[in-house]
């Protein structure tokens, strides 16, 4: 006997994954430089020197015990008062390093709140678009995913909708900006109109609303874009973040989760964020990593080529007749697709090896995603192949 459950999440690919993995079977077939694939979100910039720096300086200098033994389940306290320093001196906060809990990424940390805050009866809001694996982390954990539909102009938050979708058993709602996957950043005046509306409702439901802030994105934002802190303005946040994106370390797999003092019911949060953890088989993260990101805490990306590829990606396209919100934040660019299916543009892209995400998964099946971490030359490759299939539409 198996779980079905567990069956099902095993056994349903991933879209992105299977075509990413068409893109490697087609590259040698017809070589590597006529396949365009904008599929998998993994960071194409180089990590900062700092941090090749860093983990040469570590090895050669630190006692191995410290590098490679051991931590406390929640982190090493040097790691934990290096990252809250950090975050005190950008955004103003008072936050301490027991307010920390370090994880394997974004993932685990996402994962431990999600469980941490599925009471009997819980129900977890995601804003379309959203991460598409949001809906395994709610409803493996024992809560009900509950979604909100999509502002599809400009890709803000609908908060009329969020608003009428909440209920007594309303636990947390996640956000994620800058966002995956239109690359849109949420403004101060959207966050703010949302914590108005989530301390009204918790209010009237006798309970708080948490927001789960998903921020793997933060430092990567273009043109003077605001990323607001968001605890600074709805106290109720627990922030998951990670290094995968801004240092470009994917597969390390180093970031956290941070329940403020001001939260509600703080300490008994951050006990449960631990117990679940704990009950999904945490020990520690990667000691080696937790040295590396104390000592590269100040350290921020050089978003050039990012910004680059953005830049041209986004005038070519709506020159040819795409629309899209014009992304300012994180490595995505979510359009519309021609013929209003993005499945079948997907599909029809494909026959050209051209390789775009449908957006179903995200709750958008009209747009389709592109990653534009990619290289440039990949890009001016692929813009004929673009200006053809909107003329097929």
């Amino acid at each position: 006997m198996i779980s079905e459950t567990m069956y099902t999440l095993g056994s349903k690919r991933s879209c992105i994954r299977d075509l990413f993995e068409y893109g490697l079977q087609q590259a040698a077939i017809v070589g590597k430089e006529n396949v365009y694939d904008y599929s998998l979100g993994n960071p194409s910039i180089p990590a900062p020197a700092e941090v090749n720096g860093a983990i040469a300086a570590i090895l050669q200098d630190t006692d191995s015990l410290a590098v490679h033994g051991y931590t406390p389940a929640g982190g090493a306290m040097s790691a934990r008062q290096a990252l809250a320093d950090d975050l005190n001196r950008r955004f103003g906060t008072a936050i301490r390093p027991q307010n920390l809990f370090l994880t394997c990424g974004a993932a685990p940390a996402l994962i431990s709140v999600i469980r941490a805050l599925a009471v009997e009866g819980a129900e977890i809001m995601g804003i379309a678009p959203y991460f598409p694996e949001y809906v395994p982390f709610v409803e493996s954990n024992g809560a009900r995913f509950v979604e909100v539909p999509a502002d599809t102009d400009s890709f803000q938050i609908r908060l009329d909708e969020l608003e009428k979708r909440i209920t007594p058993h309303t636990q947390a709602v996640i956000v994620n900006s800058p966002n995956n996957p239109s690359g849109v950043v949420y403004t101060r005046e959207t966050l703010e109109r949302l914590a108005e509306i989530l301390t009204r409702k918790g209010a009237e439901m006798g309970h708080p609303i948490y927001l789960i802030a998903d921020e793997p994105y933060r430092e990567l934002v273009y043109g003077g874009a605001e990323v607001p802190f968001i605890p600074t303005i709805y106290p109720n946040t627990v922030v998951c973040y990670s290094y995968s994106k801004s240092l470009s370390l994917p597969g390390e797999r180093i970031g956290y989760v941070c329940v403020p003092d001001d939260a509600a019911d703080s300490e008994a949060l951050y006990a449960a964020v631990a117990g679940a953890a704990r009950s999904l088989g945490h020990v520690c993260a990667p000691s080696l990593m937790q040295l590396v990101v104390a000592r590269c805490a100040s350290v921020r990306p050089d978003l050039e080529a990012y910004d680059r590829n953005r830049t041209v990606l986004y005038e070519a396209l709506t020159s040819y007749g795409y629309q899209c919100a014009k992304p300012t934040g994180a490595f995505y660019m979510f359009v519309k697709a021609p013929g209003g299916s993005a499945a079948a543009f997907s599909d029809k892209a494909k026959e050209k090896n051209l390789l775009v995400v449908p957006g179903g998964d995200f709750g958008c099946p009209e747009f389709f995603r592109l990653s534009t971490c990619v290289a440039p030359d990949m890009i001016q490759r692929s813009l004929p192949v673009f200006r053809e299939l909107i003329g097929q539409f």
